[in-house]
């Protein structure tokens, strides 16, 4: 019998993809192990005005979604009310099918707001928005409400080397008090600091670090200091994961004598050639490397993004709004140099790299594979499928290609990648997912229908290996 849309038995089609779900992988807690949520809203548990400020504001895939149907920019990111955003909103829906949208929005308006009777849709808008945010007026729905809603137990979200992390500080405190139930960490994203390519922005975060780490910068080895410095203070706030969203690996040759003097001419505003630029980069790369190795970090690379690609619309309402693409860069030769470098040293840590190209799915898993050492299950990850990606498609991509060249079974699974508190439901998107994908091979007859034994290994991919990966205690 087919299943209903967003039925119990969504996305499960055998009676084995069913058992593992609801018997194994359901009601599992998440370990958001990479987000973009708002420390800041989290900290004052912010109270949404109503479902456009939680649920469209900041969303670039529903943005280019209305711009595909037609939308007028006024409506998306401009002056217009926030009921005519969802009114909007709620008229492209329906023709989103077989975009994962179309999924996600009836996936979060069934969890947490219980609307799962009805579709999105002009008819249904107003019915629709008054119920949540009758709803989004109650304490249960702040954003804390939210996470412990969706059993979150650790969050880890995206944070620039400047940051005083005060917020951090403050949930910390909570969290020992018994005062809020997920524990909220930081990641160090220090992408700004291989920005040479833009004098004037890396100037002016030069003398944010300065501040932050209490230390003038006045050549490459103070520079490399206060990194450091800021680098040790996120741990002592339990950051253990840092994050790299750069174009591809960088890892072009130099000597230290090269770089101290491509940091000399950009500390003073000179204009750097694209040797020198790559050179800068390569360092630093290395350098940031090192020290999440000797700290016991974990380091991600996200690799592949083409931002900001209208540079209209980029002057127009800035960057990370919906006109950005994959790449085709160069993934393979880099990559290799750069672990191999840090494997000579002794130096490489925990590694999980993204792509956002899946033609580089297989190519990512294939070099990884080249550098586990034994010292820790699972060691060098293929990150799970990313932006563009996170679909069935590339969710099914990604686990075949980490199934036939690594070990699905060590893998660290689902993450948000979101900055909304509505996006949980993508892990019960993925669990489901994973599910049928194991149990149509024991239909096939490619495993044997041994329910424990996969059921751990797909508790394992939910959560298990997460919290032994990552080292992050949960009470």
């Amino acid at each position: 019998m087919a299943n209903t849309f967003l039925g119990e038995d969504f996305l499960l089609g055998t009676e084995f993809s069913r058992r593992l779900y609801h018997e194994y992988a359901e009601r599992l807690p998440i370990f958001d192990y990479h987000c973009h949520l708002p420390v800041a809203e989290v900290a004052a548990n912010r109270q949404f005005e109503n479902l456009t400020a939680i649920w469209l504001a900041g969303d670039h895939y529903k943005w280019r979604a209305m711009r595909a149907f037609g939308v007028e920019e006024r409506l998306i990111t401009g002056d217009a009310s926030d009921w005519d955003k969802f009114a909007a909103w709620a008229e492209t829906v329906p023709f989103t099918v077989r975009n994962p949208l179309y999924h996600w929005t009836h996936l979060e308006l069934n969890d947490p707001f219980g609307v799962s009777d009805k579709l999105l849709s002009p008819a249904t808008a107003r019915e629709i928005y008054d119920h949540c945010n009758n709803l989004l007026s109650k304490e249960e729905f702040r954003a804390r409400g939210l996470m412990e809603h969706f059993n979150v137990k650790v969050v880890c979200t995206t944070d620039d080397p400047t940051d005083d992390l005060s917020h951090h500080r403050a949930l910390a405190e909570e969290l020992s008090a018994g005062a809020f139930g997920v524990k909220v960490l930081p990641a160090f994203r220090p992408d700004k600091a291989m920005a040479v390519e833009n004098p004037k922005g890396f100037l002016s975060w030069i003398i944010k670090l300065e501040k932050a780490s209490d230390l003038l910068i006045g050549d490459y080895q103070s520079f490399l200091e206060a990194l450091h410095r800021r680098h040790q203070y996120f741990h002592s706030l339990g950051c253990r994961l840092s994050d790299h969203g750069i174009e591809q690996p960088y890892a072009a040759g130099y000597t230290e004598k090269q770089v101290a003097e491509i940091f000399k001419k950009a500390r003073s505003g000179g204009s750097l050639t694209g040797e020198e630029i790559l050179k800068f980069k390569s360092a630093v790369l290395f350098e940031l490397a090192v020290m999440d190795g000797e700290a016991g970090w974990t380091q991600q690379f996200h690799f592949g993004a083409l931002r900001n690609n209208s540079s209209r619309m980029f002057a127009a309402v800035g960057p990370d709004t919906g006109f950005d693409a994959m790449g085709d860069f160069e993934i393979a030769r880099p990559l290799v140099r750069f672990l191999d470098r840090l494997d000579s040293a002794g130096r490489l840590a925990r590694t999980i790299v993204y792509t956002l190209n899946p033609r580089d799915n297989e190519l990512a898993a294939s070099i990884l594979g080249s550098f586990q050492d034994g010292s820790v299950a699972g060691k060098m990850q293929l990150g799970s499928a990313w932006w563009f990606n996170d679909q069935i498609d590339g969710m099914k991509r990604q686990i075949e290609a980490l199934s036939n060249i690594g070990l699905i079974s060590q893998f660290v699974g689902m993450l948000t990648d979101s900055r909304s508190f509505l996006s949980y439901p993508r892990h019960e998107y993925f669990r489901r997912l994973l599910c049928d994908i194991f149990g149509r091979d024991v239909e096939a007859g490619l495993l044997p229908a041994d329910i424990s034994h996969l059921g751990g290994i797909v508790r394992d991919i939910c959560w298990n290996n997460a919290l032994r990966y990552f080292g992050i205690p949960v009470e």
